[in-house]
């Protein structure tokens, strides 16, 4: 079973979320609304998108990468994936 079935309401609730931010822009440039509300709704939904990502990246790397043996002490290949993506996204 995939990864993204077994967590399927989660990424689901979090797509929800993301269009509701998308069709808030929307809104916001249809009633033009000023320059930094706009702005702020923007970065509001790609910081949504990009929590997205990472939770499915994430997962799938989990699911599928296999562990490589640390060759510097700091943990798996995996693990030391898995924080460089996250540090990718703050």
């Amino acid at each position: 079973m995939s990864h993204t079935i077994r967590e399927k309401q989660k990424l689901l609730n979090r797509v929800r979320r993301i269009k509701g931010q998308v069709e808030a822009i929307e809104r916001a440039l249809q009633e033009e609304r000023g320059c930094m509300e706009v702005l702020q709704l923007v970065t509001s939904s790609r910081g949504a998108m990009n929590g997205l990502l990472a939770v499915v990246l994430e997962d799938h790397i989990r699911t599928h990468l296999v562990d490589a043996e640390a060759h510097d002490g700091h943990g798996s290949g995996t693990e030391q994936l898995i924080e460089v993506v996250h540090s990718y996204f703050k």
